[in-house]
């Protein structure tokens, strides 16, 4: 009989990028709890806070790293400490992102240089610098974190759009060039989420009740958790054979 499906990770070695708040901190905790030792990508290794101690607090190993996406250099040697410290790169989860909202006649260049650069760039070299140590390795799990605003037009939110598209397209291409190196590379599109980025947003009474309805089937905002459980789930033994795809994680938005 085949081996049942296993969804820890035990042993491996992950790098979640953003990690110092919201989703990206919500990850690096459950995949601390699934097993995981945990390098902590951050645009300022000093704002890290207390996410070390509570997963060190699991048993796992948890290293700060200072990785501003928009800076190649501080990617490469992000990717290098974990390999000398940690040993190995299991998995990388591009989580590190941002959108500045405006109206599309109104967009500024540097806004938009800016949101290109964290969302697409950033995301297309740290997971070169990844790929390259998995290639080596001949085993790797990325996920990319899109956004429902990659397969929805969101007003205002036209150069964000337009980046998390690409991310979910981008996770097809490499998916199909590194799998025969034993990598998969998919990625999660979340709704709106209950975060301090978010917040100032959802604070609105009127702009909550619309997203509520909009998230036609759960009508509810939904927290850093119910994303993390999509990203533990790809990164684990038992998403062996997904690879290119990208899981709306919308409480049902998009199926309307």
């Amino acid at each position: 009989m085949d081996e049942y499906p296993r969804f820890d990770l035990t042993g491996q070695v992950a790098l979640v990028t953003g990690a110092a708040r919201g989703i990206g901190n919500s990850i690096a905790l459950a995949l601390a709890h699934a097993g995981a030792d945990v390098a902590l990508g951050l645009r300022d290794a000093a704002t890290a806070g207390s996410l070390p101690d509570e997963i060190e607090a699991m048993g796992r190993k948890a290293l700060p790293v200072q990785m501003d996406v928009t800076d190649l250099g501080q990617i490469t040697a992000a990717v290098e400490a974990v390999e000398s410290q940690l040993g190995r790169l299991d998995v990388l989860v591009n989580n590190a992102g941002l959108g500045p909202s405006d109206l599309a006649e109104n967009v500024t260049e540097p806004n938009f240089d800016l949101t290109l650069a964290v969302n697409v760039k950033g995301v297309f070299f740290a997971s070169q610098a990844a790929g390259r140590m998995m290639i080596r390795q001949g085993y790797g799990r990325i996920v990319n974190l899109s956004s429902q605003a990659g397969f929805v037009a969101l007003p205002t939110e036209s150069v964000y759009c337009m980046t998390k598209a690409a991310v979910a397209h981008l996770t097809k291409c490499l998916a199909v060039e590194w799998g025969r190196y034993g990598i998969t590379v998919n990625s999660v599109a979340p709704t709106f989420i209950q975060t301090p980025g978010t917040e100032p947003d959802l604070a609105d009474d009127a702009f909550r009740a619309d997203v509520l309805e909009r998230i036609a089937g759960l009508h509810r905002i939904g927290r850093p958790m119910d994303v993390a459980g999509s990203v533990v789930f790809l990164a684990s033994p038992a998403a062996s054979l997904i690879t290119g795809h990208t899981i709306l994680i919308d409480g049902g938005w998009t199926a309307r």
